[in-house]
């Protein structure tokens, strides 16, 4: 870590400062981290010294303090209607304007596979479909919404290029119908690979965009949804009633098949599923409230 990007640490360490740090708090704390630190970046490519792009991406936040307590005072459920962010009239419109070339982009390359005489403009029909492709594939991701912050314009940037690159290739492998020459092939491999591995670098350094209130009630549905968690117990039952139930199953498929025959033999494989859809409802759904031995019983 370079004297630079300690600087960023250092002064949100010390906005920090005398704030308790709840769960929410941290989250909302490591959230600002990697934003901040993606902000400083693009503000030293534009020629900011470190110390200068530092100082300069922590009064863009904004009052740290004012933040945390707005998260903090926040409805632990607030509905969803209550958080919701309408979308941009500029960013409608022009989504709207980039999506019309797009379909007729697309539109020439599906045509030029039922019709010849069109075979002339899948180069240009590419190049549209791609450019339009991922200008809004970058825009999208530049706009807040209802779950998340924008992204910074270098990495949305970069998504858009992913995309672009992916729909070239695409439109390289329509370009070379019906021909099919080695050249656009080759270019149409190389395109795609090249897009793949910008999105997996991106998906592999993404950080945490989503909002405090989002990420509370993910963490929240988690808790609920597994219902193994902290219960070993209860995930071995499960798995040894799994096993008996399908152990019988095969066990009286297979006898039945030479007993009975095969209009017979599907019978276990049916109950042995409806056995197992019981042991489900009974494992994994279990009723609320306090249990036979529950300390709220004693």
């Amino acid at each position: 870590m370079t004297d630079d990007s300690l600087a960023i640490h250092r002064l949100l360490d010390e906005a920090y400062a005398g704030i308790e740090m709840t769960p929410e708090v941290r989250d909302l704390k490591e959230e600002m981290r990697a934003n901040l630190v993606a902000r400083m970046t693009e503000l030293q490519g534009s020629g900011i010294g470190g110390a200068d792009s530092a100082r300069r991406a922590m009064a863009e936040l904004g009052d740290i303090r004012a933040i945390v307590t707005e998260t903090a005072t926040a409805p632990a459920t607030a509905p969803w209607h209550d958080q919701r962010v309408r979308p941009r009239p500029a960013y409608v419109v022009r989504t709207l304007l980039l999506s019309l070339p797009a379909a007729a982009a697309l539109a020439v390359l599906v045509w030029s596979v039922l019709d010849t005489a069109v075979l002339g403009w899948q180069p240009l029909a590419g190049a549209v479909l791609a450019l339009a492709g991922g200008v809004i594939v970058a825009d999208a991701l530049r706009q807040e919404t209802t779950s998340s912050y924008p992204l910074p314009t270098g990495r949305a940037l970069g998504y858009g290029g992913a995309a672009t690159l992916g729909l070239a290739g695409a439109g390289c492998v329509a370009a070379a119908y019906p021909e099919w020459p080695v050249g656009p092939l080759v270019a149409a491999g190389v395109l795609v690979i090249a897009s793949a591995v910008v999105f997996t670098y991106l998906g592999v350094t993404q950080t945490n965009r989503h909002k405090p209130w989002m990420v509370r009630l993910q963490r929240e549905h988690q808790e609920m949804s597994d219902v193994f968690a902290g219960d070993p117990a209860a995930a071995a039952r499960f798995g040894i009633y799994s096993a008996a139930v399908w152990i019988a199953a095969l066990g009286g498929f297979v006898v039945l098949t030479l007993t009975a025959g095969w209009a017979w033999s599907w019978l276990a494989l049916l109950g042995g599923t409806l056995a197992m859809l019981l042991i489900m409802a009974r494992t994994m759904f279990r009723p609320r409230g306090p249990q036979p031995h529950s300390p709220a019983q004693r």
